[in-house]
């Protein structure tokens, strides 16, 4: 009896989600060109790999990442969060087992969703060249002046 009771407080402490998924997940990055700095940002700790890389994100974290190369455009990339069939499975576990603390447990700690996208695929493009400036035109020569005729003549 006591060790059912402890496995009540146990389901019941901890939300599905948070059991079966856990609250961090790996965001795959990579580019075209390869060798791109990836700055993510929204982490605790901002992180920065050269492409192609993986780093591990809390599920409940705002991400972005920035791409950026000398001779091409930066480019930002914000992920979202989406409830995903896996997430939302431990997420109602915890209805059925009337988890209401592990329900709280899941949204607070972003259990039940996913980063998208992941893989983060970025394909830079080239920084346009300015345009050229034109070369002036020649100036064409002028016609020598008339000779004003002459004074009372």
């Amino acid at each position: 009896m006591r060790l059912f009771g402890i496995m009540a407080l146990s389901v019941m402490l901890g939300g599905c989600a948070s059991v079966t998924r856990g609250t961090t997940e790996n965001i795959s990055i990579s580019s075209t060109p390869s060798g791109v700095e990836a700055v993510v940002s929204g982490l605790e700790v901002p992180t920065t790999c050269m492409t192609p890389c993986s780093v591990v994100v809390k599920r409940n974290a705002d991400v972005s990442i920035t791409f950026q190369k000398e001779g091409y455009e930066p480019q930002i990339v914000p992920l979202s969060r989406d409830i995903q069939t896996g997430g939302a499975a431990g997420f109602a576990g915890n209805l059925l087992l009337g988890g209401a603390i592990g329900m709280g447990v899941d949204a607070a700690t972003g259990a039940a969703t996913d980063h998208k996208p992941n893989p983060v695929i970025v394909t830079m493009q080239p920084v346009a060249a300015p345009p050229r400036a034109r070369p002036p035109a020649p100036k064409k020569p002028r016609p020598p002046a008339a000779a004003a005729p002459e004074a009372g003549t």
